[in-house]
């Protein structure tokens, strides 16, 4: 079992209480989950609260498994000051991203950590981009970054097509925050990993071309 840091250790916590909170009581959960009509009334606490909210158990466990495989590894290079930095700001860019994306949709709403968790999954890769991960249906690991790089391009497929009940722009917003954070942070890997800082900034080009283009 990894060893949970104090820092990951407070966020899971944070997302179990609110999450089970939420799931008890409606009211409590339709005040604080995302909600673009409410956040262009004003709320804009909910930029932050809807990242700790959950559907179900289901969803707040994947997130939190995520978290616990990820997070150690952002925290042997940063620190826990630095990591509790790059999960804030992940989860404040894909609600952002979302808020950009989906303005003109006035009942677009949301809820959990999943922005986040792609941040400091995406920090991660960028740290340590040698990390084999494997995946169900393929029999061998593969590279995290090119897991990385194909999720954030299905994330660009999720967002033109609408397809399902997944938040597909906060996803993606989550890395952009993940990827730049930890590039200010560490801005030796444009030096060091040149490559994999051009590969993983593919799929963020890609999407705002798009979005110039009016394809999104």
């Amino acid at each position: 079992m990894l060893n949970l840091h104090i820092a990951t250790i407070a966020i899971m916590a944070a997302n179990v209480l609110v999450s089970l909170r939420g799931f008890g009581n409606m009211a409590f959960f339709d005040r604080y989950k995302f909600s673009i009509n409410a956040i262009q009334a004003g709320q804009r606490e909910r930029m932050v609260t809807s990242g700790f909210l959950h559907v179900d158990i289901s969803h707040l466990f994947l997130n939190m498994f995520t978290l616990y495989f990820f997070a150690p590894v952002v925290i042997g290079w940063f620190g826990s000051i630095k990591f509790l930095i790059i999960y804030l700001v992940s989860l404040i860019a894909g609600s952002l991203l979302a808020l950009v994306f989906h303005k003109d949709e006035p009942f677009y709403s949301a809820v959990g950590a999943s922005g986040a968790v792609m941040g400091v999954l995406y920090a991660a890769i960028l740290l340590n981009p040698d990390m084999q991960l494997g995946i169900m249906f393929i029999p061998i690991p593969l590279p995290a970054y090119v897991l990385g790089i194909a999720y954030l391009l299905y994330s660009i497929w999720g967002m033109k097509s609408r397809m399902g009940n997944i938040g597909h722009t906060a996803h993606f917003g989550g890395a952009i925050g993940g990827y730049a954070t930890t590039l200010l942070f560490k801005p030796e890997l444009f030096v060091t990993d040149t490559l994999i800082v051009i590969l993983l900034a593919i799929p963020i080009i890609i999407l705002f071309v798009l979005d110039k283009m009016g394809k999104i």
